[in-house]
């Protein structure tokens, strides 16, 4: 069963394994293994969530690396969708900002080919490493 939680912003989707579900409680089982910190903080968010409490921005990254992998999954959202790294860039940063200097020594064509191979990385399974920090 998918449940889902909240709107908008504030939404949290459930994948429910038993196929009975009425209402609270809601028990939860983890592995005692390397995630399981990870997990723990996140059911604590999640319980957060659950109670109406306010759970803000996960702490364990940066505004910086949030909006890198932002980036990263819009360059490969582009690549999936047929986008040169040329096309991929000027929506990253702009027209004016990729015309203002030759493609091939450009600083953001090589900035456009990291995101995009390190977004592909974390597409294949690259992203379960962020759930265990």
């Amino acid at each position: 069963m998918h449940v889902i939680l909240g709107k908008g912003l504030r939404t949290v989707h459930l994948l429910l394994q038993a196929s009975r579900f009425t209402e609270y409680p809601l028990s939860v089982f983890s592995p005692l293994d390397d995630g399981a910190r990870a997990r723990h903080r996140a059911m604590g968010r999640l319980l957060d969530f659950l109670e109406g409490r306010e759970i803000g921005a996960d702490s364990r990254l940066t505004p910086q690396k949030r909006l890198r992998f932002k980036s990263m999954l819009r360059a490969v959202d582009g690549r999936s969708n047929g986008a040169t790294y040329r096309e991929i860039a000027k929506n990253l940063f702009g027209a004016r900002r990729v015309a203002s200097e030759p493609w091939k020594t450009s600083p953001l064509r090589d900035t456009t080919i990291r995101l995009l191979r390190d977004g592909l990385a974390m597409v294949a399974g690259g992203y379960l490493d962020l759930l265990r920090r």
